[in-house]
């Protein structure tokens, strides 16, 4: 397994902390204060639901974002955001463990992915770490959302950390899977242990011109994201059904292009837009994260560190916390564990 302690250097993880004051949101909607005892999320089997009952589009920003949604309306808002190589069903069974727990569930598709698209085609396929978190602040502005819980892995746990370390009056709570994996550039240039370079084999793939035309083939890219889940959730038995319904996420026009970048540009092989200059600054200088947080870290994902306690990011968090490790779980942690991580959402939610 990577050693966090190597790989937080390496991903470099950004200081100082930034906030940036939004005008114009008076009197929107956002989560309403949570009290007394957090609510036992209902066990369910992983698994048992297989698609979302609403999906919807709204344009934010430079997008027309796809998304699911589900619970009352008028409900405390829970934002969930997926990683790669996935979709929304990494949440299709816990969105609706806390709709019934009454709360508004919005699962969007990040750039790249699904029925979201860019309304222009001039916009550069930007991949960056503050391009996905611009779009998911403009998805809430779309919505005329004030704050939500933010939750997510992978992808979506960096673009939830984004969104709390460069605007905390937006983000109620925080439920990052691995914590904090805010990329720094200038740091992803040092070189890992072997072991750990081997499990990153697909970002320097991704840095030719041949993995860039594996990801443009549909076959090569269905084959390499499904490698991908089997070796990084290595006891999650999923089905090609499963898979399929994800995969067909993939055949966005600007899915390679958008991961292509999103690689690259971590290991400054491609440069970012300058309109997210200033952003990528605030990261780079390692903003510490105030909002209340529960960390997870699935021990199965070879991604997390040993002893998998948190201990490698843990003063990157200045508020209230807490950290729990998960024995018998792999990178996809929703999907995986969807009951655990709904009760951790419930759990931050009460903080």
């Amino acid at each position: 397994m990577i050693d966090r302690r190597s790989f937080t250097k390496a991903v470099g993880l950004g200081a100082g902390a930034a906030t940036a004051s939004l005008t114009g949101l008076q009197g929107i909607a956002g989560a309403a204060p949570a009290s007394g005892p957090a609510p036992v999320v209902p066990d369910v089997v992983p698994g048992t639901h297989t698609s979302f009952p609403v999906l919807k589009q709204v344009t934010a920003g430079v997008l027309d974002v796809g998304y699911a949604e589900l619970g009352p309306a008028d409900g405390p808002v829970v934002l969930l955001l997926h990683g790669w190589p996935y979709d929304i069903h990494s949440y299709v069974d816990a969105a609706p463990l806390l709709a019934d727990l009454g709360y508004r569930v919005l699962v969007p598709y990040l750039r790249g992915h699904g029925t979201t698209r860019f309304l222009s085609s001039r916009t550069p396929r930007n991949g960056q770490q503050a391009a996905i978190a611009r779009d998911i602040i403009a998805f809430l502005d779309a919505l005329r959302i004030d704050r939500a819980v933010v939750a997510g892995f992978d992808w979506g746990s960096r673009t939830g950390a984004v969104m709390a370390a460069l605007w905390p009056e937006r983000v109620k709570a925080l439920v990052p899977v691995s914590g904090y994996i805010i990329t720094n550039r200038e740091a992803q240039t040092k070189p890992l242990a072997p072991g750990a370079e081997r499990t990153w084999w697909y970002q320097f793939y991704f840095a030719t011109e041949r993995g860039k035309a594996a990801m443009q083939d549909r076959t090569h890219r269905r084959d390499l994201t499904r490698f991908v889940w089997q070796t990084v959730s290595p006891t999650w038995r999923f089905d090609d059904a499963t898979f399929d319904r994800t995969a067909a996420a993939f055949d966005n026009p600007d899915y390679a292009a958008i991961v292509i970048h999103n690689y690259r540009w971590r290991l400054s092989i491609v440069e970012g837009e300058h309109r997210y200059d200033h952003d990528e600054h605030l990261l780079a200088r390692r903003p510490a994260i105030a909002v209340p947080t529960i960390t997870m870290d699935p021990v199965l994902d070879p991604f997390t560190a040993t002893p998998a306690d948190g201990s490698t990011y843990r003063d990157m968090f200045t508020g209230p916390y807490e950290h729990r490790t998960l024995t018998d779980v792999g990178h996809n942690l929703p999907q995986e564990a969807p009951t655990r991580f709904a009760q951790a959402v419930v759990d931050v939610d009460r903080f």
